[in-house]
């Protein structure tokens, strides 16, 4: 359950502290950890101490000790010497390393249960259950944030937000996937999605710490009890590929903002075949030239002012009236009209969306 790199870390700290050099091996007499560079070969003599009833022995210099997870034997540890102080030592690290592998079997269990949680596999007995059992407040007010970074190792980027995340310990830092991380974080009463999106910037600086690295976040909504977490979570998966199709060029995308695209992403593609269909009679924006689309995204841009518009555009009004007159012409719709203009920018949205699940398909 805990890496050898972690086992490494710890008992190099201890030998600091101790000057006593450690060795981690597992049941097979393999060594999993150690502050010497080439520690004996006890594979027997580990063996033959698994099998006793004692819980220490001094053998060739080294004593031995059992590391307990609960009630199953997990690692031997030697401590080099025989004196009692380095007995008192090698006890003090059996009992760090007892602490550490409760400490992460607890981590280990949270993040199954948020993960089952967040994926809506738990009956609502269970969540309240489960929840009370691994001391997880339930009435409190969450959000859950999606990260999707470029890295093609998904573990560096789930340390990275670990790192960040560190001292806010009533937060879970989980993956679901190998392509993103999830953040379940827990709000105070005074926060709400103003602060939300300072904590989405903060983390998507804590992973794209490599030059060039691609990062998006997406959140769902604050839910205030932990049955509606999977909502947030669902909710932010939405953000993220709604966010994809209609707002490529935002980084942080949250649920609540993502307006009429939330109802087009839910269309079923031959529904939108037909209302292209009906709106252009066979035609798709794809086939107007550059400059009419130019145009047509500036006015949208500018609210339908004509004034605003034709400035930006560098043109003379009635140029820009008579690109408008032409427009209407093929499509009978006239963008200066506020129904006609909705009616054509669902449409060109809906064009967009066709284009994102055709690459799908794909």
């Amino acid at each position: 359950m805990i890496s050898n790199q972690i086992l490494q870390n710890t008992i190099d700290g201890l030998r600091e502290i101790t000057r006593v050099d450690l060795c981690v091996l597992d049941m097979e007499g393999q060594v999993l950890a150690s502050t010497e560079k080439q520690p004996e070969n006890c594979s027997s003599e580990v063996a033959a101490f698994i099998v006793s009833p004692a819980d220490s022995q001094v053998v060739h210099g080294y004593q031995f000790f059992k590391v307990f997870d609960e009630n199953q034997l997990e690692y031997v540890l030697l401590a080099k010497g025989a004196s009692d102080d380095v007995y008192m030592v090698g006890k003090m690290v059996a009992f760090q390393l007892s602490s550490l592998l409760t400490a992460y079997k607890e981590r280990f269990d949270k993040d199954n249960f948020v993960k089952n949680l967040l994926l809506d596999n738990l009956l609502l007995v269970d969540i309240y259950n489960r929840a009370k059992k691994l001391h997880i407040a339930t009435e409190v007010r969450r959000v859950v944030f999606i990260i999707e970074s470029s890295r093609d190792q998904i573990n560096t980027a789930l340390e990275l937000v670990r790192s960040h995340c560190g001292s806010r310990s009533r937060d879970f830092v989980t993956a679901v996937d190998e392509k993103n991380v999830i953040v379940v974080r827990e709000l105070a009463p005074s926060e709400g999605y103003d602060e939300m999106h300072i904590a989405a910037e903060e983390m998507k600086e804590a992973v794209a710490v490599l030059e060039g690295e691609d990062v998006h976040i997406a959140l769902g909504t604050i839910v205030g009890e932990i049955k509606e977490v999977s909502r947030s979570y669902k909710e932010a998966r939405m953000a993220l590929d709604v966010g994809r199709i209609f707002f490529s060029e935002k980084e942080i995308v949250a649920y609540s903002t993502l307006g009429i695209g939330r109802l087009i992403y839910q269309l079923p593609i031959p529904l939108c075949k037909m209302f292209i269909r009906e709106i252009f009679d066979g035609r798709s924006p794809d086939d107007f030239d550059e400059e009419t689309l130019t145009t047509i995204n500036k006015f949208f841009e500018n609210s339908l002012n004509v004034s605003e518009t034709s400035r930006q555009l560098y043109i003379h009004r009635n140029t820009l009236v008579y690109r408008l007159d032409k427009l209407q012409k093929s499509t009978g719709l006239d963008l200066r009209v506020f129904e006609d203009a909705i009616t054509f920018k669902i449409a060109l949205m809906v064009v967009k969306y066709m284009k994102y699940m055709e690459t799908l398909d794909y």
